[in-house]
């Protein structure tokens, strides 16, 4: 279970990296993919636990892509 908890971790550092670099907010990116800010925040903060369509509309948002690396 712990693997899960920090892949999600993982992916929510690399999201919200991603946005502080592109200078965008919290509140733009959600306009950008059609969500709410709370949703941008819950995931980047790791209390949301989002489908994989939601995190490839975000990372979209972002102008990346969701690469799944099996270890």
């Amino acid at each position: 279970m712990q693997e899960h908890s920090s892949a999600r971790q993982d992916v929510a550092l690399q999201m919200k990296q991603a946005r502080k670099e592109q200078g965008i907010t919290q509140e733009m990116l959600a306009e950008k993919v059609g969500t709410k800010k709370s949703n941008i925040s819950r995931l980047e903060s790791g209390r949301y636990n989002p489908s994989l369509d939601f995190l490839e509309k975000v990372a979209g948002g972002l102008g990346k892509e969701i690469k799944v690396k099996v270890t």
